[in-house]
């Protein structure tokens, strides 16, 4: 498998596509009576996301404009892109199932244009089932190709036959050879590597995202010098593994000098995913510590507690190294909330294996945890692993596992009653009008009130500024309080 950065002559073809697509589209506008619309779905992580906004970019670039009906995922619209994600549990079912929903819709609109991309086209076997059980769909191309996007949708356009551009090449085309359209008023995601060459025995993502490649360090700093600029609060560092940045790169250069590029911009907020154990130095979670506007938060996925889990995952660490990384984050990084991902049930999983877990999470006291009980991915290396574990076996040591992490993290919640933290405000909460959200520095949710009598004048939306909030309550997953101030009014 090759890697393959994308050059000026890309970018000048990516150019011109773009142009004579924005034409076409204009030309369909005036036909049509009205603006020609474009519904994205996206499924999985941060890094889809950040996929999203390009794909948003490139077809606003084309004139398009989105779906009215954005509570509806399903909405109908000239042009539907689904971009999946192929790590999530049942990711298959959702996507064949939204299929089903836009054949109806294309069979009452002809010209409508469906595309599916991103990581589950790189499983064969997924590709081979669009291609004969769903011929509707236009194109399907795989998340390395993204940059391509226009290019495929000039031959769809021009065929009008299934276009299908799934390979094995691993490309990297930095942010600046898009239009991105971001999606948050107060935090930019930037992609700083892709791909990983981990091959945890349970993961597809190397074989979806590829093998680890690194952005331009120079590239990153600019896009990070201009976000700041132009009034971006938070900054997330993306990656499938963040901490192994650099490899290959001529240069030197290491995450904790992207991490500290990132910290001199001014950003009130500096934030990361993922890490994985092997790659995190001391010099990353010394800076974590030594700088204010770096989260205090470090997500760390432990998987398992036991040593020979770790070794069957193919997780090149041990839990008493594990321990080691936890003990240090606790002792620099003051206030700061530790979280992880568990798998229970991996193949082979006995009963004493699963209680040096439950010790494991005893002993890090997890702030919060991602768990899951452990479901094959096809294409990966545990697929073939013997010793599944009986399923009534699993849901009762799930059981097990989130009544200890709740208590934890409601220990953790608990912390903040009755203390005043500094809050940077996401917006509205699920919790209902004149109740707002956002996080702490430690990444600890908080619901709040504001108080008419310092509510500011004018209205307008709150996301993206900075408060105080006095916490006086806390939940299983969040806290609640009341904003005592905004913050450099």
């Amino acid at each position: 498998m090759s890697i393959v950065r994308v050059t000026d002559a890309d970018s000048g073809e990516f150019s011109n596509a773009l142009k004579e697509l924005s034409i076409y589209f204009a030309r369909l506008s005036e036909e049509k009576g009205r603006p020609v619309t474009f519904n994205l779905l996206t499924y999985g992580c941060q890094l889809n996301e950040a996929d999203s906004e390009k794909l948003s970019g490139m077809l606003t670039a084309m004139g398009l404009t989105k779906s009215e009906d954005t509570g509806n995922e399903l909405a109908p619209a000239d042009v539907i892109v689904m971009n999946t994600c192929s790590v999530r549990e049942n990711a298959d079912q959702h996507l064949f199932g939204n299929l089903g929903v836009f054949k109806t819709a294309k069979k009452k609109d002809p010209d409508m244009l469906i595309a599916v991309c991103g990581c589950m086209m790189k499983v064969p076997a997924n590709v081979e089932k669009i291609r004969k059980s769903y011929p509707f769909v236009d194109m399907v191309f795989d998340s390395q190709q993204i940059h391509k996007f226009p290019l495929f949708l000039k031959e769809a356009l021009g065929s009008r036959k299934q276009v299908v551009e799934v390979g094995d090449t691993d490309y990297i085309a930095d942010d600046s050879f898009f239009p991105i359209d971001r999606q948050r008023q107060f935090r930019a995601l930037v992609p700083i590597m892709y791909g990983c060459d981990n091959f945890c025995s349970y993961c597809i993502v190397p074989y979806a995202r590829g093998r680890e490649r690194s952005r331009d360090f120079d590239k990153i700093k600019a896009e990070l010098e201009e976000l700041a600029a132009i009034g971006y609060k938070e900054v997330m560092l993306l990656g499938q593994n963040v901490n192994s940045y650099g490899k290959g790169n001529p240069d030197g250069k290491k995450f904790v000098d992207v991490l500290a590029a990132a910290s001199d911009c001014g950003f009130s907020r500096v934030r990361y995913m993922s890490s994985h154990p092997k790659d995190l130095s001391d010099e990353v979670i010394e800076l974590m510590g030594e700088r204010p506007n770096i989260e205090k938060h470090l997500h760390l996925a432990m998987q398992s507690g036991s040593d020979s889990v770790l070794k069957r995952m193919n997780r090149p660490y041990t839990i008493s190294d594990f321990y080691r990384i936890a003990d240090l984050f606790r002792e620099k990084v003051a206030d700061g909330s530790l979280t992880t991902d568990i798998i229970v049930g991996f193949p082979g999983e006995t009963d004493v294996e699963f209680e040096d877990t439950l010790k494991a999470v005893e002993y890090c006291k997890f702030d919060a945890a991602f768990t899951f009980q452990y479901s094959v991915r096809p294409g990966t290396a545990a697929e073939k692993l013997p010793g599944r574990v009986p399923q009534e076996v699993v849901t009762k040591r799930f059981a097990r596992l989130l009544e200890i992490q709740n208590r934890l993290a409601a220990e953790s919640n608990q912390k903040k009653v009755g203390k005043t933290h500094e809050v940077l405000i996401e917006g509205i909460s699920k919790q209902g009008e004149g109740t707002y959200t956002g996080r702490t520095i430690s990444n600890h949710l908080v619901n709040f009130t504001i108080p008419e009598e310092i509510m500011p004048c004018g209205g307008g939306s709150l996301e993206g500024r900075l408060a105080l909030v006095r916490v006086d309550r806390a939940r299983p997953y969040s806290v609640d309080g009341v904003m005592e101030r905004l913050i450099n009014e």
